[in-house]
C-alpha cells in the first residue's frame, strides 16, 4: 500500500513504537524501494539540529515519499504536502 500511494504522487507516514523500530523499518524501505523513484526517510530522537530541519523541509515541500518515525511524526513542525496514507506499526506483546 505504502508503494502504491508513494507512486501515484501521495506521501506515506509510518508510525512505529520505538526509535529502534523506526531505524530498521527505514533500512528496510530503502532496500527495498532503491530501484524505484521512491524517497524514503525516517524522523526519531536519533535526528536532530540540521539533519531534522532538512528532513522536516523536504518533507513539507514534498520531497519525502515515505517518511518512517516515532511520535515525532505526528508532531506540530511536521507538515506534509500531501500526506495519502498512515500506517500505524502498533506495538503487539504476547
Amino acid at each position: 500500500a505504502a508503494f502504491k500511494a508513494a507512486t501515484d504522487g501521495k506521501q506515506v507516514a509510518v508510525l512505529v513504537p520505538t526509535t529502534i523500530l523506526s531505524l530498521q523499518h527505514y533500512k528496510s524501505f530503502k532496500a527495498r524501494l532503491k530501484e524505484f523513484p521512491v524517497t524514503v526517510d525516517y524522523l526519531n530522537r536519533f535526528k536532530s539540529g540540521k539533519k531534522l530541519r532538512e528532513t522536516l523541509d523536504k518533507i513539507e515541500a514534498g520531497k519525502v515519499d515515505i517518511v518512517v518515525g516515532t511520535h515525532k511524526i505526528v508532531g506540530k513542525q511536521v507538515k506534509f504536502k500531501d500526506l495519502g496514507l498512515l500506517i500505524i506499526d502498533e506495538e503487539q506483546k504476547f
